[in-house]
């Protein structure tokens, strides 16, 4: 039904995730596999990769995953320290968090990244440095780390609104992002995104796409579509999900993006990443009003070292990266 979306566009990325992907077996993975193939150009280096916690991992499994044409593995590890783990609800302890890299990789993987979380309630910058410290001894090629947020109607946001659990001030976990970026540079690891880090080579196609407002298609419950003038999404049940594909209704819903909102968004995506901002783009693709526009903007960030200029770009800096939300809105068109 979707296979006309991308226009015959040769596709370089398939990510299976959200949810637990890992809990499907061999076989189905390898049936979505092979339809993608059937209905899609798929390009002969495609980065696929699969989602999973270490409690989903075990050898079989992995050389399973493997013989699927799965190459890249994305590991929500979180900590590799018991405390947070508990804290956090995860189902797996610091010891399964290493052996299921170690089975990995000897299992073949050689593309893995890890999810981290920094600024959790009593973490101190000692605490996320021995967390870096034992990511490190891993010799793995990528990783994400993300600072801790409270979202509304969750456990945490009830427990801190009762004042059961003290969150973490903003200057430590403006610490643990420093210590970050820092630990990161000299273990040969470009902070090419504002959470993401990757060894030269091993940045993730796929996330790298949605930074450079490339065209995606998103199948199943709950995914998103860009095809660079409307972004759809479908419904979250997969009851009524499978049930209106199966009667023909549309199961999406679809807004037709405006010039305003794909400014804005490139503004947002774009300045999250070390490519930065670039002036050659929006002269192209908004026009020179929108261009002036942005320089004009711009200027205050500069003045105030967050935003530098190289090389026909805008990026951040440092100082700015710790700002990024702020600073794109201020920037968008209204």
């Amino acid at each position: 039904m979707r296979k006309t979306y991308l226009n015959e566009a040769k596709i370089n990325s398939i990510y299976f995730g959200g949810g637990t992907p890992s809990i499907l077996r061999k076989g189905e993975i390898k049936s979505l596999i092979n339809a993608l193939y059937n209905n899609f150009i798929i390009d002969a280096n495609a980065e696929i990769t699969l989602e999973c916690n270490p409690d989903d991992i075990n050898t079989n499994k992995l050389l399973g995953l493997k013989e699927t044409g799965i190459n890249r593995l994305s590991i929500g590890i979180q900590s590799f320290n018991d405390e947070d783990l508990k804290f956090m609800n995860r189902s797996h302890n610091s010891k399964e968090a290493l052996n299921c890299i170690k089975i990995a990789k000897d299992s073949g993987f050689d593309n893995i990244t890890i999810d981290l979380i920094y600024g959790l309630p009593n973490q101190s910058n000692k605490n996320w440095e021995e967390n870096l410290a034992q990511m490190l001894t891993l010799d793995i090629q990528h990783f994400s780390a993300y600072s801790l947020t409270v979202e509304p109607k969750t456990k945490l946001k009830h427990l801190i609104d009762k004042k059961l659990i003290t969150p973490l001030n903003d200057e430590i976990t403006v610490e643990h992002f420093n210590t970050l970026v820092e630990v990161a540079s000299k273990n040969n690891f470009v902070h090419y995104e504002i959470s993401n880090f990757g060894k030269e080579g091993f940045f993730s196609e796929h996330n790298t796409a949605y930074w450079e407002n490339k065209h995606y298609l998103g199948v199943g419950p709950s995914a998103h579509s860009f095809n660079g003038n409307s972004r759809q999404w479908n419904i979250s049940s997969n009851k009524q999900y499978i049930a209106k594909i199966n009667e023909g209704i549309s199961y999406f819903e679809l807004e037709q993006l405006s010039n305003t909102q794909k400014y804005n968004e490139y503004i947002f995506t774009a300045l999250r990443t070390i490519w930065g901002v670039k002036l050659d783009y929006i002269n192209n693709q908004f026009g020179q009003e929108a261009l002036e526009n942005f320089k004009k903007q711009v200027v205050k960030w500069e003045n105030e070292e967050k935003i530098k200029q190289y090389e026909g770009a805008y990026i951040l800096t440092k100082n700015g990266k710790l700002f990024a939300d702020s600073i794109a809105s201020d920037l968008f068109i209204v």
